[in-house]
C-alpha cells in the first residue's frame, strides 16, 4: 500500500483551533466483516487490533466527568468488539447520547441477532453506510450480495422503529463517492435515496449525510496506483470554501483511537498525527480529565481540504449549501 502522508503533510491549509468538546468518537478496534475500497481505516476482516478492558476503563471514566455529551462508537465494526454493549450502556446510564456507526451487515453476522434491538432499547443512534441505492453500486464497492443485505437490516431496523417519526430512534445513511469526485447535494441526493429506498424496498430513514473520500490508507493509495492522486487534491483544493472552517468536525470532537491516544480526527488517526499541546507531543484518554483542549491548535495537512471543499465534509455530513 503506498503511503499518503508524505505527500500531504507540506501544507498551506490555513491554522484553526479547538472549541469547547461536544462529541467523544473512540475507535474500537480495526476489525470489520467488510474490505471497502473508500475506507480510511483500511479495516477487515483480518485486523487484529482491539480496545483493552484498561482503555476502556479509562474512556467510561472520562465519560463521567466530561462536557462531552455525545459518544461516537466507529471501527472496524464496532459491533464486533465483545465489550460494545457495556460501553454503550455505560454511556446511556451518564445520559449521554450514542452513535453507532454500522455498516448493516455486521448485524447479520454470528454472535449479532439480537444488536439491533439492543440498539432500539438504548435508544442508540444509527449511522448507516449505504453508498448507493442501487444495487451494482453497492457491491462493487463493498462486495457481492452487500447490497441486498443491507436492504433486509434496515427492514429489520425500521421493525423496531428506526427511520419513523416519534420513536426517538434516528437512523441516518451515509454515502460516499465511488470514485475521486465530490459529493452531489446532499439534499437533493436525499430525496433521490428516500425516493428509491422507499418505492422499490420500503424502507424508511431520518436523513442522509454524504462525506467526502479522503486521499488516506486505502482510497489513497489507489489514487496513487492510478496516477489520480494530484487530480483529486487539485479538485480539492480548488472547491475550497472558507466558511466551512467554521463546522468542521475537529472543532468540537476529539478521536481516540484502540490504544486509546486522542487525534483531531479520525482521518489524522490514521496517519498518526497525534493531537498534542505545548508541553506534550501524545496525548492519551487517560490525560484527558487533567487537559483542557478548548484553544489548542489542531494539526493540519493536505487532507484537511477533503472537509472543507464544496458544500464540506464532516462525521456529520455536509457543512453548507453547495450553491
Amino acid at each position: 500500500m503506498h503511503a499518503t502522508l508524505p505527500l500531504l503533510q507540506h501544507s498551506d491549509f490555513p491554522v484553526i483551533h479547538r472549541k469547547q468538546l461536544e462529541t467523544l468518537q473512540v475507535n474500537l478496534g480495526y476489525r470489520c466483516n467488510q474490505s471497502c475500497l473508500h475506507c480510511h481505516v483500511n479495516a477487515g476482516p483480518n485486523r487484529k487490533e482491539m480496545m483493552t478492558d484498561s482503555t476502556l476503563a479509562a474512556v467510561k471514566h472520562f465519560l463521567e466527568t466530561s462536557p462531552a455529551r455525545i459518544l461516537d462508537l466507529t471501527g472496524g465494526a464496532p459491533e464486533l468488539h465483545p465489550r460494545f454493549r457495556h460501553l454503550v450502556t455505560a454511556a446511556r446510564h451518564n445520559g449521554i447520547h450514542v452513535i453507532d456507526r454500522c455498516n448493516l451487515t455486521v448485524l447479520r453476522e454470528p454472535g449479532q441477532a439480537d444488536t439491533a434491538a439492543f440498539l432500539a432499547d438504548n435508544l442508540v443512534e444509527v449511522i448507516a453506510s449505504l453508498p448507493c441505492y442501487t444495487k451494482d453500486n453497492v457491491d462493487s464497492q463493498r462486495g457481492g450480495g452487500v447490497f441486498e443485505t443491507s436492504i433486509e437490516v434496515l427492514r429489520d431496523l425500521n421493525t423496531l422503529g428506526y427511520g419513523e417519526e416519534h420513536t426517538g430512534l434516528q437512523l441516518t445513511l451515509v454515502y460516499n463517492p465511488q470514485g475521486p469526485v465530490l459529493p452531489p447535494p446532499q439534499q437533493a441526493l436525499e430525496q433521490d435515496y428516500r425516493r428509491h429506498l422507499t418505492d422499490r424496498f420500503g424502507v424508511h430513514f431520518n436523513r442522509l449525510l454524504t462525506i467526502a473520500n479522503m486521499p488516506i490508507e486505502r482510497f489513497g493509495s489507489t489514487l496513487v496506483s492510478k496516477d489520480q492522486f494530484g487530480d483529486y487534491m487539485t479538485l480539492l483544493r480548488d472547491n475550497y470554501r472558507e466558511e466551512n472552517l467554521e463546522g468542521v468536525m475537529c472543532r468540537s470532537l476529539v478521536s481516540i483511537d484502540w490504544q486509546g491516544y486522542l487525534y483531531d480526527c479520525d482521518f489524522n488517526q490514521m496517519l498518526g498525527l497525534h493531537a498534542r499541546t505545548a508541553d506534550k507531543a501524545k496525548l492519551h484518554i487517560s490525560d484527558l480529565p487533567a487537559t483542557d483542549l478548548e484553544g489548542n491548535e489542531i494539526r493540519i495537512a493536505d487532507h484537511c481540504y477533503g472537509c472543507t471543499a464544496g458544500q464540506g465534509s464532516s462525521c456529520r455530513g455536509a457543512l453548507a449549501d453547495p450553491t
